[in-house]
């Protein structure tokens, strides 16, 4: 029979026995719980290679978001370098002409309505958009669109577009920055509407100024600049071109890269590189 000592030294050896056996099972849970937490992380680590490799063109590592601060990074996006004819009617228009400016949806920012009577039909007016990212000159024709040049011309001197910035730019399919709502969510206009200035013969591309609009005949201030492809039907009033000058400011915006806000439809985003109109300068 055992004598007391000898049960309290298997006691002990028992508990002992315990303890290891416990340690052990912890050690083996505690390099499990590591492995699988390294496990996790390679998992999610190779899904943010691949979501962040296929987010744009470029070099995934390179590309600066729009709020980081630092300078956005170019893309590589074709761009036409050639220009596109100037637009010409077919038939002149009578000179003068009459426009008529309706009422129309809230002002995003209070203006007078141009006076629509004896708007000259000939003759061009040169214009400089002072911006952010350079100075972008434009020759407005009133052969094409007088009652567009009058307007457009009519908000400038009023200070309609100073301060405001372009919200939409097309890196793909249709080549263009939108610009001219003061709100910057492309839904803003001067109070008033005008009707198109359209006809058959109008193609679009790298050069062309044209109105933007939700329909027909409600152009307002909001306008597009075409640095490159641009296949619309003949549905948007042009009203000018853009200098050599100004595309390459327009290519430059272009290479910056967009937001993709306005994806799928109508496609597009806020230009990741800031375009603000600082003033406009009308004539030489």
């Amino acid at each position: 029979m055992a004598t007391n000592q000898q049960r309290r030294e298997a006691a002990k050896r028992k508990l002992e026995r315990q303890l290891a056996r416990r340690a052990e099972r912890a050690k083996r849970r505690k390099i499990i719980g590591v492995g699988v937490t390294v496990g996790v992380v390679v998992v999610a680590a190779g899904l943010i290679v691949v979501l962040t490799s296929q987010s744009g063109d470029g070099d995934a590592a390179e590309q600066a978001s729009p709020s980081s601060g630092a300078a956005p990074s170019s893309q590589q996006i074709d761009i036409p370098t050639q220009r596109v004819q100037p637009a010409q009617r077919p038939q002149p228009l009578p000179d003068p002409v009459s426009c008529e400016y309706k009422p129309g949806g809230e002002a995003a920012k209070q203006v007078e309505p141009p006076n629509g009577e004896n708007v000259p039909s000939s003759g061009t007016v040169d214009l400089t958009l002072h911006s952010t990212a350079g100075d972008i000159p434009l020759t407005l024709d009133r052969s094409l669109a007088p009652c567009t040049v009058n307007s457009f011309v009519s908000l400038a001197e009023q200070d309609y577009y100073t301060d405001t910035s372009c919200h939409r730019l097309g890196t793909t399919g249709l080549q263009m920055l939108q610009c001219g709502d003061p709100t910057g969510q492309g839904s803003g206009g001067p109070g008033y509407t005008f009707a198109d200035e359209t006809f058959d013969q109008l193609t679009y591309g790298r050069g062309i100024l044209a109105m933007a609009n939700s329909g027909p005949d409600t152009n307002g201030s909001q306008f597009f600049m075409v640095y490159g492809e641009a296949p619309l039907s003949p549905d948007y009033t042009v009203f000018g071109t853009i200098s050599d000058e100004g595309l390459t400011v327009l290519d430059k915006i272009a290479r910056a890269g967009d937001d993709g806000s306005f994806e799928p439809s109508p496609g597009g985003g806020k230009p990741n590189m800031e375009v603000r109109f600082t003033g406009v300068t009308v004539g030489a």
